[in-house]
């Protein structure tokens, strides 16, 4: 494996649920604390990252990514010593039961359980079960011994190996694991704070925005950015059983650059400009094909007196479970795109 991608294994296999990124949060300080000139952490738990350019710019750019992954959190224990537990932001309940999960700050080993086929009932057998009748097996015997490695509150994260595959046929090089939305925006932030950079640029590692944008609200506050540019991950429905006009976007085919979404309608301006620059450069770019789901930019476009906004996403099959696929070219397309952006929206910010 490229030595580079041994700290993204380490962010997607690290566990971070909304409200619980502390781990994800000491990576990235630790790979960035001799490249940046200023690194705070609010009362949220953002991360805001001064990154000193070349030049100082008459406008301000900030580059955000989530540090949170959507999972799960105890809230309950049985008497037999079973977890019941509540879902922390969006996941399909199709691909929950069965998964392997490690609970709490010591990550216990867990499978997730639901109530045997060959027990339920004809109705229960067509219906996908819901999370209140799911449980948390950890092996223990009772509450009590339950109760000596977990506690009620314990964040829930989905167990699963972090794989490149460098065989794939049409795709090339793919990675398989957990959290890729959005630890893959984390790790493109670092890369640009460890490289040389031609404009001054805040990086915003930030907290909970699969439960409701929270930390970017925040972070964006502070800032107080005159541009944005969000690092995300996307639904890639190119997959059997979707129609092509449903698609929203290919995985292989470079990064999505959206124009609208349930929270954001961006810059048309930037939309344009993302393009030019994928050109002059030479990475492949999408547009998003579909209206559909939101990001951080729904939060920071509409602070204070408003931020012109981009997003520029990695086409993700299976996000929010437990196991996502995406193409590493799309990645390094992504990288290369932001860093060419900063200096095209600082250094023509009266034009763009």
């Amino acid at each position: 494996m490229n030595e580079r991608y041994e700290l993204l294994k380490k962010l997607c296999t690290c566990s971070g649920i909304s409200g619980d990124e502390t781990k994800v949060r000491d990576i990235i300080i630790s790979e960035i604390k001799d490249y940046a000139v200023d690194i705070k952490t609010d009362n949220m738990g953002n991360l805001i990252v001064f990154k000193k350019g070349l030049k100082t710019p008459d406008k301000k750019l900030m580059i955000s990514a989530h540090m949170d992954e959507v999972g799960f959190m105890v809230t309950y224990i049985t008497e037999r010593g079973f977890l019941k537990f509540d879902q922390v932001g969006g996941i399909d309940r199709r691909v929950v039961f069965g998964k392997r999960v490690t609970v709490g700050e010591n990550s216990i080993d867990g499978v997730i359980g639901v109530k045997p086929i060959h027990l339920c009932s004809e109705d229960e057998k067509e219906a996908v079960p819901k999370i209140s009748d799911m449980y948390i097996d950890i092996g223990a015997e009772s509450r009590e011994e339950a109760e000596k490695y977990v506690s009620i509150g314990d964040s829930v994260c989905f167990y699963s190996p972090f794989e490149i595959n460098e065989d794939a046929v049409s795709l090339g090089t793919t990675l398989k694991a957990k959290a890729i939305d959005d630890r893959a925006g984390c790790f493109i932030m670092i890369e640009l704070i460890k490289s040389q950079l031609e404009y001054d640029c805040t990086f915003t590692f930030v907290v909970q925005e699969e439960v409701g944008l929270r930390g970017a609200k925040t972070a964006a506050y502070t800032v107080d950015p005159d541009y944005a540019i969000v690092l995300e991950s996307t639904t890639a429905s190119d997959i059997h059983g979707c129609e092509d006009s449903k698609a929203v976007c290919h995985v292989g085919d470079g990064v999505v650059v959206s124009f609208m979404d349930r929270s954001t309608i961006y810059d048309k301006e930037m939309f344009k400009e993302a393009f030019k620059a994928a050109k002059d450069i030479g990475v492949k770019a999408q547009v998003k094909s579909a209206v559909a789901g939101g990001n951080d930019s729904g939060a920071i476009h509409t602070s204070r007196g408003g931020v012109r906004t981009l997003a520029l996403s990695l086409p993700c099959r299976y996000i929010h479970s437990g196991l996502s696929l995406v193409s590493l070219s799309d990645m390094e397309d992504s990288l290369k795109l932001t860093k060419k952006l900063i200096s095209r929206f600082l250094r023509g910010a009266q034009s763009v």
